[in-house]
């Protein structure tokens, strides 16, 4: 055992021996240079002791590094979820009694007008039990002139008169609830929209409540979606959100907040906002699936810097500045990420020069120079 130590200790000083020959008289290298680490071999040992050019006198030589200036511009912080579009009006149109469907008005898929016809059903009877109130409040109200001209000339009792005046009354009701009903018969649209797929035809007996058509406003459509309770105190009604939908790949729609449900979701922790989209062209319909970009708030003079900048030490956070030729490491506070930069809460400030590439062969105030690299075909 001692034996192969011994061997082992002679390898190492002929090795020491070998390099020292080596560097101090083939190179013509120096204690001053070895301790410095600037010695830099050339042949026949012209450079032999010397420095390189542009390194500070007995120190290392600036380090190239890539830097760019902070910076300076808008940071929108935004929140994205999915939702749904809707309507901002939709209703099934169905009749109020029951009857034949006598004329069909429209046709399937038309924009309307508030108060177009859309169908009438068969009022012949309507009209019929129209007719037999006039007639017999035409009666009544003869009745009651001859009653009320015998008790001015007191030759016909009080009550003759009270009973015709009660009937023309109820003569008079009677023609209120024929013209409701008749009215009944004809259904029309409640507000300007575009009708759907109609489920009847010409002939078809329905009974109150039968499903005819939708009809749906789109002209705005409104879009329903959740975001997590943490951004309660943060959503606000009046913000503006991009909405993208499959159907029109690469398109953004813009709207905005119009309400928030006070009642947050105990399932899911959410709560539900509602947007409202314009769609003057008709394009987005009614049920498609959206996502949903809602802008909280807006930083107009955020500082900026590329992701690369980024040193993480622990859990903390820095960057090197360049300052007078040298790296300084700053500390820094990190905000939101966004299109490969991140915002600067805190360390950093307008005009500053932070390094992007070569951190990891440099320290705080080592010499730095720095070299960006060029665009292609400079």
């Amino acid at each position: 055992m001692r034996h192969t130590l011994r061997i082992v200790a002679l390898l190492v000083l002929v090795a020491l021996g070998g390099g020292a020959y080596w560097y101090f008289v083939k190179q013509g290298g120096t204690i001053d240079t070895l301790l410095a680490g600037t010695f830099v071999p050339s042949p026949g040992g012209a450079s032999a002791g010397k420095p390189p050019a542009g390194a500070p006198p007995g120190g290392m030589p600036p380090m190239p590094v890539e830097a760019v200036p902070v910076r300076v511009g808008a940071v929108s912080r935004t929140v994205t979820a999915v939702g749904s579009l809707l309507s901002n009006e939709s209703v099934v149109i169905r009749p109020e009694v029951a009857g034949k469907i006598a004329e069909i008005a429209f046709q399937e898929g038309q924009a309307v007008k508030k108060g177009a016809v859309l169908v009438r059903l068969d009022d012949s009877i309507a009209r019929a039990t129209l007719a037999q109130a006039q007639a017999s409040i035409a009666f009544s109200r003869a009745e009651l002139n001859r009653a009320d001209e015998l008790y001015r000339q007191k030759t016909g009792p009080a009550r003759n008169k009270e009973q015709a005046q009660a009937k023309l009354q109820a003569d008079e009701a009677a023609i209120q609830l024929a013209k409701a009903q008749l009215e009944k018969m004809t259904l029309v649209a409640p507000f300007d929209g575009v009708l759907g797929l109609r489920k009847v035809s010409v002939g078809d007996v329905v009974a109150a409540g039968k499903d005819i058509v939708n009809l749906e406003a789109i002209d705005t459509l409104k879009l329903d979606f959740r975001v997590p309770e943490l951004y309660l105190p943060a959503v606000k009604a009046g913000q503006t959100l991009q909405v993208a939908v499959d159907a029109f790949a690469g398109r953004s729609f813009e709207g905005k907040v119009i309400a928030i449900d006070p009642l947050v979701d105990v399932n899911g922790r959410a709560v539900a906002v509602r947007a409202r989209v314009a769609n003057a062209d008709g394009s987005l319909r009614p049920g498609l699936f959206a996502r949903v970009s809602l802008t909280i708030d807006t930083q107009p003079n955020a500082v900026l810097v590329l992701e690369q900048s980024i040193v993480a030490f622990g859990n903390k956070q820095f960057v090197f500045k360049v300052v007078d030729g040298k790296a300084v490491q700053a500390p820094v506070t990190l905000g939101g990420r966004r299109n490969a930069e991140v915002e600067i809460a805190e360390g950093l400030k307008p005009g500053d020069m932070v390094v992007t590439a070569g951190q990891l062969k440099i320290r705080d105030g080592a010499p730095v120079a720095v070299i960006n690299a060029k665009p292609a075909g400079s």
